[in-house]
């Protein structure tokens, strides 16, 4: 007799308040076969404060055994086991392991569903008074200068919401990159220890924040940025023009191209478009 394939669940965890923690997740918890957990230690300390006990096998799944462990949980998915999947915090796969062994699963036919629960994405996008319509969000941006800044170039004029993630630590570099790709007047949020004790969010231009983060910030860091303003014909100068058309020689394009681009964006004759380049590129050399 064959047996059926059993069921992969995420859980979605409380991104600090312990109170916030769904009603489903304790049962989801005490009745899984396997629970896989991001951090043990932090599962325990979970359990105890919803005063549940596991009563299948607890085993890590993190970043470092992701890959090795997968293989493992699809074969107990297989034989029939419920598995839950707890990250640190939020739901798992979003900047969170998980993502392997969903794709996996799935492969494998295997009925995956999930436990609603608290989002830092969705959380700090709802409070960070901006435009909420349409959004994107871009996790962690790369720890080394350069590739931060030709991620941030990428989505230069991007009109949607952006979210990111981002260490205490890093705050302030990523900040200042920001502000000098999207402009030092773009609106953003900085969303700090959400549902905590100490939450606390910091919105202003990108220029005032990263001047605001360089004197030290701690917690965990959530960013919301304004999107690229929509701007009419007249709207776009020769210094926006040619910047426009940098970040997008930056990003890789043929300065040919780029300059297409922005004229077709802007709505006006590439000429207009080449002259500004020029323009920049001959008071540049003058230092005028």
């Amino acid at each position: 007799m064959t047996t059926a394939p059993g069921t992969l669940v995420l859980a979605g965890t409380p991104i600090g308040d312990i109170a916030d923690a769904p009603p489903r997740l304790a049962q989801e918890l005490a009745g899984a076969d396997v629970v896989a957990a991001e951090d043990t230690r932090r599962l325990r300390r979970l359990t105890q404060a919803l005063g549940v006990q596991p009563a299948g096998r607890v085993v890590s799944y993190f970043e470092g055994n992701e890959a090795a462990r997968t293989p493992e949980l699809v074969e107990a998915l297989l034989d029939g086991s419920r598995v839950l999947l707890v990250t640190d915090a939020g739901m798992p796969s979003v900047s969170d392991p998980g993502y392997r062994l969903v794709a996996a699963a799935v492969a494998k036919d295997i009925r995956v569903t999930a436990v609603p629960g608290p989002s830092a994405v969705l959380t700090a996008l709802a409070l960070s008074g901006l435009p909420v319509d349409r959004f994107c969000f871009e996790g962690f941006l790369p720890r080394k200068a350069g590739e931060r800044l030709s991620r941030l170039k990428e989505v230069a004029e991007e009109r949607r919401t952006l979210v990111y993630f981002e260490a205490p630590h890093r705050l302030d570099d990523t900040l200042a990159a920001m502000a000098e790709v999207f402009g030092k007047d773009r609106r953003a949020a900085v969303c700090r220890e959400l549902t905590k004790t100490y939450e606390e969010i910091k919105r202003g231009p990108l220029e005032e924040l990263a001047a605001w983060a360089a004197e030290g910030v701690r917690g965990e860091i959530t960013v919301v940025v304004e999107g690229a303003p929509v701007r009419g014909v007249g709207e776009l100068d020769a210094d926006e023009l040619v910047r426009r058309v940098q970040v997008r020689e930056e990003a890789g394009e043929r300065r040919k191209e780029a300059i297409a681009a922005v004229a077709a964006e802007a709505g006006i004759p590439k000429r207009d478009v080449f002259d500004a380049v020029v323009a920049a590129k001959n008071a540049a050399r003058t230092g005028a």
